[in-house]
């Protein structure tokens, strides 16, 4: 039976429809924010999988028909995610996956599709309250709800939802999602906010998620199905105990061996020899497979259940360092002579190299999705070989996580960078990870500071970026925050908190936590601690490079920007490019436009022209070139001209490059001329006086005008 709910939410309508959609789904709902539309289904597998892993599986599909789009290229349909819906498909994950209970082995599929996008209404926190709420009314075990917004802030007032008009205004855009009990995830970009209003901004977030979740709470006790009760992938008890008698002691011992590698073998041999011991044990059992996979799970438990013991109870990180304590850090810039900036930001066993590179404005990115911009002109792009961890892998185009942390990055410095205006350059950071243990993703924004500033990037402000780690005791009782996190302790911690900004605040932040929530204390104490460590690693840093560079590479196109009358564009281009194409050819002294070496000419629609080579004096002859083309001719203004063209009629005079207007045979002079040639021939210099542009846009000139005029009869007579 089809049911509709609403919620006026902060001056804007929610409405949720169900019962009519996608009713073979678990769960489903289609839910309008505004024009924004939705449907989320949620489904489950009727089968247990063999794999000893949550499968839960969060998809976002992006509809270009939601934004009255066809998609671009020769197949017209939706193809591959791009990076947004890679991005919000992982943003809507993250505080769901804690809200499962872990030991499911039933496959989960949240699926939202977005139907219609109002760029005013997020289509990405509507699906997060969609695929919450369509698990609320099924009968999958969910432990929720969760809901999400994005919380801006202009002046002294904090924002909830804002639209894209007040998010150009705001100095934070900043993503929360939450029970209504904790904060489970934050995602955020900020100009240089201080800790103090990032967590405002949180809390005030925080706020709004209580009334959502509320929300569905109401809806999920009048329609909501009874949850079901699954097999789950339960230990026992006496394996439990056998196995930790036998492993925990060396297990304890193994994980605080300083380097990773030689940490990570010793654990890995004391796993394969309790495998052997209890494969010899259990050889006769008929059900040894099974066993073996529960004796693998109970040995990952007691590596984490070590390290969380460890810190929790003896103060002691794996590593020995202090909990505040950063890796040792090392940096430097110039490793590549023909890159155009680079660097390489070494912290404990994390090491990335950055390039940074220019290009003109017209090689930015063009963008085919849902959103309102179409471009950007500043990348960065995060690699993560597997080499890196000394493993073989796979390689190919990027997945999630590489996605996810270039986004990071990119977000973090982006804040940072100079408007167009300021620097008309297309910027690509490209960041290798050579080596990780951890936080690979704030070297990446080290590295990639350090390289723009290498380049000559007129950054802002040099940004650095550290993780922040979480370990709760088993009562949850106790806690403890890390600095610096190495890879143990994000793997078998409870939360991940990256901090990223300048001396002066606060660029971007995102956290993930494995359990249900987090306070109030721990978020201020965490962004107290990484502002501390922030701090620290910028020192590093400005000892390697004060500040952007104030020459660019010599393999950096150089470039030229100037004004000319918007109307004059088409000139400049010329029928069919002919005039531009023309003028590349002639000033670069190459045959093709393809030619490595032509130069290159933007031209925007405002009437700007900025020009890019590695020659200055090919900048130089190219600017004249087209200033040449978009000069206006003066009428009654007398101009020494070049005779190209002789005919019957008259002959055909150049005032400069691109300019040529017509002395018709009765302009040449005062007396009667029969036959142009004899007066001019091809290559004279004569003096011409404009007389303006027919009605055809063809140049009339007169040699006759600029002349002197011939004394009159009576004069003559008189002399």
């Amino acid at each position: 039976m089809k049911k509709i709910y609403s919620m006026d939410f902060f001056g804007r309508n929610i409405t949720i429809e169900t019962g009519w959609l996608a009713e073979q789904a678990n769960g489903s709902v289609l839910v309008r924010y505004g024009d924004t539309v939705v449907l989320s289904a949620a489904v489950m597998g009727k089968n247990v999988i063999s794999q000893d892993f949550f499968p839960l599986q969060v998809l976002y599909q992006e509809k270009l028909y939601s934004v009255g789009k066809i998609p671009g290229g020769f197949i017209k349909r939706e193809g591959r995610p791009t990076d947004e819906a890679t991005l919000a498909a992982r943003l809507i994950d993250r505080p769901l996956r804690p809200m499962f209970d872990e030991n499911l082995r039933n496959e989960i599929q949240v699926i939202n599709t977005v139907l219609s996008v109002d760029q005013d209404n997020s289509p990405v926190m509507t699906a997060l309250f969609g695929s919450s709420l369509a698990l609320g009314i099924s009968e999958i075990p969910f432990d929720g709800p969760v809901c999400g917004v994005v919380v801006g802030k202009i002046g002294k007032e904090y924002i909830i939802n804002p639209t894209v008009e007040e998010l150009e205004k705001s100095e934070l855009n900043l993503t929360v999602a939450g029970t209504k009990n904790a904060i489970c995830m934050v995602e955020a970009g900020a100009n240089e906010c201080s800790e103090k209003v990032v967590l405002e901004g949180i809390l005030f977030g925080h706020e709004a998620i209580k009334k959502l979740c509320e929300f569905q709470e109401k809806i999920i006790e009048e329609i909501g199905k009874e949850k079901v009760e699954l097999d789950k992938a339960e230990l026992e008890q006496d394996l439990v105990d056998a196995v930790t008698k036998y492993a925990y002691n060396d297990i304890l011992e193994a994980i605080q061996i300083k380097d990773k590698l030689a940490s990570a073998d010793k654990v890995a041999e004391i796993k394969q020899q309790a495998v052997g011991y209890f494969t010899n044990m259990y050889l006769e059992d008929p059900a040894l497979e099974k066993k073996l996979k529960q004796v693998n799970k109970i040995l990952y438990n007691l590596e984490a259940d070590a390290v969380r013991s460890l810190i929790t109870e003896k103060h002691i990180r794996p590593d020995g360092r202090e909990m505040d304590e950063i890796r040792p850090l090392d940096a430097m810039v110039d490793l590549l002579p023909r890159t155009h900036g680079s660097a390489v930001f070494t912290r404990g066993q994390t090491q990335s190299l950055a390039t940074t590179t220019l290009g003109a404005i017209g090689e930015h990115q063009i963008l085919d999705g849902l959103g309102i911009e179409d471009a950007k002109r500043f990348m960065l792009h995060y690699n993560f070989p597997a080499f890196s961890v000394g493993e073989i892998g796979r390689y190919g185009s990027p997945g999630r996580r590489e996605i996810g942390h270039g986004a990071l990055g990119e977000r973090a410095l982006s804040y940072v960078i100079p408007s167009e205006e300021e620097f008309p350059y297309t910027i690509r950071v490209v960041s290798e990870i050579l080596e990780s243990n951890g936080s690979s993703s704030q070297a990446t924004i080290c590295a990639g500071c350090l390289s723009l500033m290498a380049a000559g990037v007129p950054i802002k402000a040099p940004v650095a970026g550290i993780a922040m780690g979480l370990i709760t005791s088993k009562d949850g009782k106790k806690y403890t925050i890390l600095t610096d996190i190495q890879g143990l302790e994000d793997h078998m911690g409870d939360m991940d908190f990256k901090v990223a900004g300048t001396a002066y605040g606060i660029t971007a932040l995102q956290m993930d936590i494995k359990i249900k929530g987090v306070t109030k204390e721990i978020l201020k104490e965490a962004l107290a601690q990484a502002k501390k460590a922030r701090l620290q690693i910028l020192d590093v840093m400005t000892d390697c490079i004060k500040e952007p560079r104030k020459e660019l590479s010599p393999y950096a196109p150089k470039i030229a920007t100037f004004q000319i009358n918007p109307e004059k564009i088409k000139d400049v281009i010329g029928r069919g490019g002919e005039m531009i194409t023309k003028i590349i050819l002639e000033a670069s002294h190459v045959k093709t436009v393809n030619d490595k070496d032509a130069v290159k000419v933007d031209l925007e629609d405002d009437g700007r022209v900025i020009i890019y080579h590695t020659n200055q004096e090919i900048i130089d002859t190219t600017k004249e070139m087209i200033l040449n083309v978009v000069r206006e001719v003066e009428e009654n203004k007398i101009y020494t001209g070049k005779v190209t063209k002789v005919e019957d009629f008259g002959c055909f005079v150049e005032l400069w490059p691109g300019c040529e207007g017509l002395v018709h045979v009765s302009q040449l002079a005062h007396e009667h001329v029969k036959k142009p040639s004899d007066i001019v021939k091809v290559g004279d210099e004569i003096l011409v006086k404009s007389q303006g542009y027919d009605n055809r846009g063809r140049l009339n000139l007169s040699r006759k005008d600029a002349l002197p005029k011939p004394p009159k009869k009576e004069e003559k007579k008189h002399e």
